[in-house]
């Protein structure tokens, strides 16, 4: 059986950035030991035979193909309404 100590959750609540009041320290002690005596109960489930479980939804990922897409934006119509260009590109202020 786990029972943690004092320290232990003080070490976590250090570990957390945790400011715990001497109750608050008392009451997570129990609590903490209590979660832990629950989760020791798995260490006596018989898994023999049992595949391990990646996935419980049944969702698959869905990919589509790359494709290339030509949306028809060319360059000359594209810097046409730019306020300037320069070598065929946008030209902006300095920005430090």
């Amino acid at each position: 059986m786990s029972k943690l100590t004092r320290d232990d959750v003080l070490k976590l609540a250090h570990l957390s950035r945790l400011r715990l009041s001497d109750e608050e320290i008392e009451k997570f002690r129990v609590e903490l030991s209590e979660i832990l005596e629950y989760v020791e109960q798995l260490d006596n489930v018989d898994t023999k035979g049992l595949e391990p479980t990646y996935q419980v939804t049944g969702l698959k990922n869905v990919t589509r193909k790359d494709e290339i897409r030509d949306y028809q934006a060319k360059l000359a119509g594209l810097l046409k309404n730019a306020p300037a260009v320069d070598n065929n590109q946008f030209k902006v202020k300095r920005v430090l």
